[in-house]
């Protein structure tokens, strides 16, 4: 599968945010093409600032692999991370961001800082920007949209 293919993967747990009335982002974690991980965000759902797509899948993905370093992995996010979920990404080692549309109010790759890439800290990953970013960037406005029709 191609980075496309993941990013509809994730797509589709933003989706399931969407339909739970969470901020709908979703997130993908894949190391030698296996997907290790995947989630949405649940910060309403389970009362929890930190319940981010990316956060729970570093956590699901630590726990699955029996380990915190998860490099060799990719992870593949709908709306580029926030500072909490770009830290956790750089704590991890993840080795791969592939995102899809960027975040000016919140974001923490390339809009409003970089942390992933930051050559202070003591690890850096690649990162890919704009994968099917028309779809990741209507999923977000349809939301917040609709919230502000209710």
């Amino acid at each position: 599968m191609d980075d496309s293919g993941y990013m509809g993967l994730a797509l589709a747990e933003a989706r399931k945010a969407y339909d739970l009335g969470e901020i709908p982002i979703g997130a993908v974690l894949v190391v030698d093409n296996e997907v290790i991980a995947s989630a949405h965000n649940m910060r309403e759902s389970w009362n929890d600032a930190t319940a981010h797509a990316e956060i729970i899948v570093v956590r699901q993905a630590c726990q699955k692999l029996g380990r915190w370093r998860l490099t060799g992995a990719t992870i593949y996010v709908t709306i580029e991370p926030c500072p909490m979920c770009a830290g956790a990404l750089v704590m991890g080692r993840v080795d791969r961001l592939v995102y899809g549309s960027s975040d000016y109010k919140a974001g923490a790759v390339e809009s409003i800082f970089n942390i992933v890439q930051n050559a202070a800290l003591n690890h850096q990953m690649a990162v890919t920007s704009g994968v099917r970013r028309e779809e990741c960037a209507a999923l977000m406005k349809d939301f917040f949209r609709e919230r502000r029709r209710n």
